[in-house]
């Protein structure tokens, strides 16, 4: 008789189970929470700050890759400097992207300190970089229609850094967050949140995504 193990434990069966001694259910039971429980740490590893960390690097590494080529024009050859294309200034993709996610988290921010509150009605313009923008935007629909007409993805290229530049000049003129007449900051957020969504548009037809965070 092995140490621990006696008459009782060895007769006396699961209920239910009559198939199973105790003292073997428990040895079965304790290896599936431990099965369990790798599961769960994997399944953790997978969610960690680091694999997330990885994830958004393969996002910016491929959105500079593709938009580094896609904004050349295809009939003319380019040289293929790495350094340029992963630059976070500039015409690339990690510059728009860098814009998008600098977007959402404004309206994180809204939303968490306005919670329930709908910004749908974009105001007239206050200041010169407010107008900037809101032109830059009403270009969308003729640069889309006019790339797919020429078939040139450099056009939206340059269209959506020429909005990002538009929107980060406004960010740096405008106290979005902290603007006090509620009716304002509110059509403000509904023109950025126009301004992400074009650009997402945009990224989408290029073939690349924006992470939530960077």
């Amino acid at each position: 008789m092995r140490h621990g193990e006696t008459d009782w434990n060895k007769k006396k069966l699961v209920q239910g189970r009559k198939d199973i001694p105790l003292n073997e259910y428990g040895r079965h039971l304790a290896w599936e929470t431990s099965y369990g429980m790798r599961q769960y740490q994997i399944d953790l590893a997978y969610t960690s700050p680091l694999r997330r960390a990885k994830e958004t690097a393969e996002i910016v590494g491929l959105s500079a890759i593709k938009y580094g080529d896609l904004s050349n024009q295809a009939t003319k050859d380019y040289v293929f400097d790495i350094d340029r294309f992963i630059s976070f200034e500039g015409n690339t993709g990690p510059y728009i992207l860098y814009t998008i996610v600098r977007i959402k988290s404004i309206l994180g921010k809204y939303e968490a300190q306005n919670p329930g509150i709908k910004a749908e009605t974009i105001l007239p313009a206050v200041s010169d970089a407010e107008k900037t923008l809101m032109l830059e935007l009403s270009k969308y629909n003729d640069v889309m229609e006019n790339a797919f007409a020429e078939t040139a993805p450099h056009k939206i290229c340059q269209y959506i850094f020429d909005l990002s530049n538009a929107f980060n000049s406004f960010y740096h003129d405008t106290r979005i967050l902290a603007e006090e007449d509620k009716a304002r900051q509110a059509g403000w957020i509904a023109l950025i949140t126009l301004v992400k969504r074009v650009l997402e548009a945009c990224i989408q037809v290029l073939g690349f995504e924006a992470p939530s965070r960077m």
